[in-house]
Formats: structure tokens, C-alpha cells, sequence
């Protein structure tokens, strides 16, 4: 009477070779579905950032909520529109960064970007008016890295002696 082999002994190397396989292929999927959804998640957060700051800019009682920065110094009938430029302010520099985290541009792009939006006279007053914000940013995070980066480009163009402000700064090592 011949014995049966059951059970794992019983399969073939290329059965054991296919089980192998399938296991490697579902556990890349599985992989690739989570980095799909972090991702899924973050456009939808910024689309929803993206919205509520819309609103707020066209809705000087919302922007009041959204906008924490004190106008007191400025002239009353004055605030509501340069809460809408800082709002605004807030949204360029929001989507640059975005930019940056999504792989679209790279470190030095990136400055680029910056120093342009740097040109502008109201950038540079709502920059200086949020310091307080980032002062809460953990030092080594990227945030905080791209804000000491902006920090140089107010300084460095305010110091140039250049008319060409497409020259000025150097992008800092990543």
C-alpha cells in the first residue's frame, strides 16, 4: 500500500514558487494602496485648504476667523483688504509648498518660486506679520527649513544693491 504525501510536502517547487509569488505580489499591492490613499488624503486636504481660504477671502467675516494676524495698527477701513492680500499671501506660499512636497519642483526650483513671490511688497509684510506662526515649527522640519529659506530671501533682497533680484540668494543646501 503506498502512502499519500499531503500537505506542503505534496507541492511542487513551482507551486511553492507561485504561492511565493502571490504573496509578494500582495503585499507590493497592499503597499502601493496605502501610499495611494496618504496620498488620495492629502490633495483632499489641500483642496478643502484651498476652498476655506477662498472663502475667507471673499468674505471679510470669515476671513476674521481664518486670519489671526493683527491689523490694529492699520487703518480700519484698510483691513479688510489687506487681510484679503495676506490670505491671499498665505495661499501662494501654501501651493509653492505643496508644489514642493508633490515632487513637481525640487529644492532649487523651489527658492525660485519663493524669490519671486518674495517681489512683492505685501508677501513681505504678511511674511513678517505670521513670524510669530512659525516660531512653533519644530526646527528640523521641512516647514521650518523652507520658512528660514524665505526668512534669507526677505534679508537678502532688502541688503542687494541690485536691481536684478532674479540673481539674489543662493539657494540653501538640502
Amino acid at each position: 500500500m503506498a502512502t499519500q504525501n499531503l500537505g506542503i510536502r505534496g507541492l511542487s517547487t513551482a507551486s511553492v514558487a507561485g504561492l511565493a509569488f502571490t504573496a509578494g505580489t500582495l503585499a507590493v499591492l497592499t503597499f502601493q494602496q496605502r501610499q495611494y490613499n496618504k496620498m488620495r488624503l492629502r490633495v483632499e486636504q489641500q483642496r478643502v485648504h484651498l476652498q476655506l481660504l477662498s472663502k475667507a477671502m471673499d468674505d471679510p467675516e470669515l476671513a476674521v476667523v481664518m486670519s489671526t494676524v493683527d491689523l490694529s495698527a492699520a487703518p480700519a477701513a484698510e483691513r479688510p483688504r489687506l487681510r484679503r492680500q495676506y490670505l491671499f499671501a498665505n495661499a501662494l506660499y501654501t501651493n509653492a509648498l505643496h508644489t514642493f512636497h508633490a515632487g513637481d519642483v525640487n529644492w532649487q526650483e523651489l527658492h525660485g518660486h519663493l524669490r519671486v513671490l518674495c517681489q512683492s511688497s505685501v508677501f513681505r509684510d504678511y511674511w513678517e506679520a505670521t513670524r510669530h506662526h512659525r516660531d512653533s515649527l519644530d526646527d528640523s522640519s521641512e516647514e521650518a527649513r523652507v520658512g528660514k529659506m524665505v526668512d534669507g530671501l526677505v534679508r537678502d533682497l532688502a541688503e542687494a544693491d541690485t536691481e536684478e533680484w532674479w540673481v539674489v540668494g543662493e539657494p540653501p543646501a538640502k
